[in-house]
């Protein structure tokens, strides 16, 4: 029987690993009484038979569930993953519930709360919403140099009460998605919908997730999306699925994302926060606050972003040393997995790479850091960047190489290696 990580790990990781083992181990009841129905639910209207980017429909609706669970989502949201795009949305066409008679169907399954942010996830131009009208409007550089000045905000705003409204990028906020909230047209009916600003957060958190779930290398043959920015600029319709299984360049365009959520999320906080001191401490359900705003840990809990070259890179050497290194050598596998780390430091798969070559050549000590990042890594996202293999593969490789390298010993033979697997 698989243990948990020995308890020489750092308290963090075993907090993951405790939080991922129900979903590596199917035990859905555990995590919501009423998942396993949920699922059978999904599965009887034929999710399961749906082709849907990287694999099934069903798959990813689980996927999507995972991800924002184990980044501590309210159960709304993660039930919102669970039935995304149940009546079909701007991206896809899987209406798996007739939007006319099913959403009393939805929400007895799921809720009120739940329902309501599925149906709006369905109806919202997505598209227009989350890149034109949000992430198009900032500059790498300046979401990051406004992260940093939102930090300083939000520090000034809990601690010593002081409010800036005239703040350069409290403004930008403001500018693109006002507290108030925003006016989208319906997708099929042409219908005003306002959109609060919360729920508008909430759908770029879910976008991160369902991004880093769905997207490989195919979808840059099909947009031709060579400056790994992911504008959906080209149109490459006769690209053959699924390509060559690389990992896709996506990271640089939810980084962006995330870093916009977390900004405004510090926005607010310090809506909030200044409400509250002025005496009004009542929740404002026209703005849906009763919804609660997580960071998720990717990208530094949301404060990094990553480089579109600099990704570029990182992926090319990461492919040049697992694709070759067995022709080329464990030395050059090495220099070329350092150099990807350093280039892309967010995703799991290089330091766990990295952590086979150095438990191949007897560094076990260093093999034992790179797996616990690696591993540590993988657990935060809730899906794989290298999506060959599913993220229950990647996990279960990782945690049988932080097991030999705490143990500082590994096969010197095929038929060792094939004999790996059981974590005691």
């Amino acid at each position: 029987m698989p243990s948990s990580i020995p308890s020489s790990s750092p308290p963090y990781l075993q907090n993951l690993l405790q939080s991922a083992r129900p979903f590596l181990r199917g035990e859905l009841q555990t995590i919501d009484p009423n998942l396993p129905s949920l699922v059978s639910v999904l599965r009887s209207v034929g999710a399961g038979e749906c082709w849907h980017k990287h694999g099934s429909f069903l798959d990813h609706l689980l996927d999507i569930y995972r991800i924002l669970k184990l980044w501590n989502t309210p159960d709304s949201v993660s039930l919102c993953g669970l039935f995304h795009s149940a009546y079909s949305n701007s991206y896809v066409n899987l209406a798996i519930f007739d939007p006319s008679t099913g959403r009393d169907t939805v929400r007895g399954l799921v809720g009120e709360a739940a329902e309501r942010l599925i149906h709006l996830f369905c109806i919202v131009p997505r598209q227009p919403l989350i890149h034109e009208n949000l992430l198009f409007c900032y500059t790498d550089r300046e979401l990051q140099e406004h992260l940093g000045f939102s930090e300083i905000s939000l520090r000034n705003a809990k601690e010593r009460g002081l409010f800036n409204h005239d703040e350069g990028w409290r403004k930008k906020v403001q500018s693109v998605l006002p507290d108030k909230g925003i006016c989208v047209k319906h997708i099929k009916t042409g219908e005003d919908v306002q959109v609060s600003r919360r729920i508008v957060a909430v759908f770029l958190l879910m976008t991160v997730a369902d991004f880093s779930d769905q997207i490989f290398g195919f979808q840059d043959v099909l947009f031709d999306n060579l400056n790994g920015r992911l504008e959906f600029s080209g149109n490459s319709y006769a690209a053959l699925w699924p390509g060559d299984g690389k990992p896709g360049l996506w990271m640089n365009s939810i980084s962006r994302m995330s870093a916009l959520y977390a900004l405004i999320v510090r926005e607010e906080e310090i809506f909030m926060e200044e409400r509250k001191r002025v005496g009004g401490c009542l929740l404002d359900g026209g703005r849906d606050e009763e919804i609660e705003l997580v960071i998720p840990p990717v990208f530094k809990n949301c404060t990094k972003v990553l480089d579109a070259g600099d990704q570029i890179v990182a992926r090319d050497l990461y492919w040049e040393a697992v694709c070759d290194g067995s022709k080329r050598g464990l030395e050059k596998a090495e220099e070329l997995l350092l150099k990807c780390v350093e280039k892309n430091p967010f995703v799991g798969e290089p330091h766990v790479v990295l952590s086979q070559v150095y438990l191949t050549k007897g560094r076990f000590e260093e093999a034992e850091g790179e797996a616990e990042k690696g591993l540590t890594l993988i657990l935060e996202w809730g899906s794989p960047w290298d999506k060959r293999m599913s993220w229950e593969g990647w996990v279960a490789w990782v945690r049988v190489l932080l097991m030999k390298a705490r143990e500082r010993s590994w096969p010197q033979t095929s038929w060792g290696i094939l004999n790996l697997g059981l974590v005691k």
